[in-house]
């Protein structure tokens, strides 16, 4: 019995849509988020390593690109593939995090609850580079800048949390 290879043309698919689900996820946080920037968020006390609020949408974006990658290099390895399907559970359920993350402190006004959920994210986001490593090395590096981001981020949302108590 032969087994065919996925065609390019599959694996151009299977790429864009995965990078179009991350960047979509990106856009509905956006969509909790962007409201209150000029408004709550502005009004923060904020700490002095606080970036800039132009830093934020193109260090997501570019995020939201490599774990698309990542998730397709994993995909592309075939669902059949040992530990494909729980890497990729495990993709979903940080992504998920994510979103869930800007609703909370963006939409709801919640810094405390946020933190709490960032650091879910976290451990799911470190499961999720756990179990890509074991699928392909490469997926799993292309999530270590979202996790050292996701990091900072919530060291930035502790503190946010602490000077506005």
């Amino acid at each position: 019995m032969r087994i065919e290879r996925p065609s390019r043309t599959g694996g151009i698919i299977k790429l864009a849509a995965s990078v179009l689900v991350c960047l979509a996820v990106g856009y509905i946080g956006s969509l909790a988020t962007t409201p209150s920037i000029p408004t709550w968020y502005a009004n923060l006390a904020k700490p002095a390593f606080n970036p800039p609020n132009a830093v934020f949408g193109p260090v997501w974006t570019l995020l939201f690109i490599l774990m698309g990658i990542s998730a397709y290099v994993v995909w592309a390895k075939g669902l059949a593939h040992r530990g494909v399907k729980t890497g990729l559970v495990l993709f979903i359920v940080q992504l998920a995090l994510n979103l869930l993350w800007s609703v909370i402190f963006f939409a709801l006004h919640q810094p405390l609850w946020a933190f709490c959920e960032i650091v879910l994210l976290w451990v799911a986001i470190l499961l999720t580079i756990i179990s890509f490593i074991r699928v392909s090395r490469f997926a799993g590096w292309l999530m270590i800048p979202y996790i050292l981001w996701v990091s900072f981020a919530s060291v930035l949302n502790f503190s946010v949390y602490l000077l506005n108590r």
